[in-house]
């Protein structure tokens, strides 16, 4: 079969410290809740990650990094023995298929709900509560709750989480870990000053808003090295409550910050259709590149056509595809070979349980075959 796209920007290999992705495609992570109450991987998100291993990276569905961490029904996560079988499973399985894959580190923060900690409030920086339409729980849909303030001395602790959390993942053989500091989660609440009102060493000046996500990029790349590890941000994001009126200046010190380490990779929220704050001009990749010499990645409503582009100009190096990938599970082989997309899932189907609408969307070759 020729392929019309042997010259596309999206289909050149890209290295990453010591990993060569055959492609730039990324497959963004995606939260489908089918881990169940037990949280522990299982073989049908093994058969669902395998189905999308043509993807150049695959990064995982956000996985909670401990107990405290948990905030979304049926979510998996990385804090026992049991956990990290299954996603072994789920990483050999993904290689078997010729594609990598890190896992994406996940502290929920403030958008939890003490129905996940047995009536205990959830934890944030401040004690600060989302303005929002609630949050779900095992028991349906709830008000957001006020969370109770991180004490300093309990920070440490956390710091700590991350970093066993970094070291089952190299156990079970991830490619590579990402830390998630975006969308309102406890990072990116540490981050950002409307959610953060501390006045400890982690609070009130735009360095100590960034202390608490540089420490724990500092215990991670203790236990792997720096270009195995990608850090996500979200400057213009407004999802759980977020965006702050300093969010140019923290975000850029943020971003120059961790250019230092050598990591794997920064993934930036770089679009507006995730929820956009408004209050001022949307960040790009290109002020990112300014202050970020790494590999960069963009994220938000890309179309191929558009990540051709920012990858030709020098904006990005891959681009991360996010809500595409749950109906076109062979997303990077429809776009290297120009096949047509599949219509966009139901919402109603992107945290149901079960295969249906998870595992059973058809690669393209076996549509066109019947």
């Amino acid at each position: 079969m020729n392929n019309p796209n042997q010259s596309s920007e999206l289909f050149r290999p890209l290295q990453i410290g010591s990993l060569e992705l055959k492609n730039r495609v990324v497959m963004a992570p995606l939260t489908r809740a089918r881990a169940g109450e037990s949280r522990v991987p299982n073989e049908m998100m093994a058969e669902y990650y395998a189905q999308r291993s043509s993807a150049g990276l695959i990064i995982s569905e956000a996985t909670t990094i401990s107990e405290q961490g948990i905030g979304w029904p049926d979510t998996p996560g990385i804090y026992t023995d049991e956990m990290q079988a299954g996603w072994k499973r789920i990483v050999d399985t993904v290689h078997q298929h010729g594609g990598r894959i890190f896992m994406q580190l996940w502290h929920t923060g403030r958008s939890s709900h003490s129905d996940f900690h047995h009536g205990e409030l959830p934890v944030a920086p401040s004690a600060i509560a989302i303005d929002g339409d609630g949050v779900h729980t095992s028991n349906g849909k709830k008000p957001y709750e006020t969370p109770r303030a991180l004490e300093t001395d309990e920070l440490p602790g956390i710091v700590d989480d991350y970093r066993k959390a970094t070291e089952r993942a190299k156990a079970v053989g991830f490619d590579g870990v990402e830390i998630h500091s975006a969308n309102g989660y406890l990072l990116d609440q540490f981050l950002q000053s409307k959610s953060n009102h501390r006045t400890d060493q982690y609070g009130g000046s735009v360095e100590n808003r960034y202390r608490l996500l540089g420490e724990v990029v500092d215990a991670v790349t203790s236990a792997w090295s720096a270009d195995r590890v990608g850090v996500r941000l979200a400057p213009n994001g407004a999802f759980n409550d977020m965006g702050s009126s300093d969010y140019q200046e923290q975000f850029l010190y943020t971003a120059q910050q961790l250019d230092a380490y050598g990591l794997a990779y920064l993934h930036v929220m770089d679009g507006k259709g995730f929820g956009f704050h408004n209050l001022g001009p949307a960040m790009t990749l290109k002020d990112f590149r300014k202050v970020f010499s790494g590999n960069l990645m963009g994220n938000v409503g890309y179309t191929k056509e558009a990540a051709e582009q920012a990858i030709a100009s020098g904006d990005a190096d891959f681009i991360a595809f996010g809500r595409p990938y749950i109906s076109n599970p062979d997303l990077a082989l429809r776009f290297e070979n120009d096949w047509p997309l599949a219509k966009m899932a139901d919402m109603s189907l992107w945290y149901s349980s079960g295969a249906h609408g998870y595992t059973d969307f058809p690669a393209y070759e076996a549509t066109a075959s019947v």
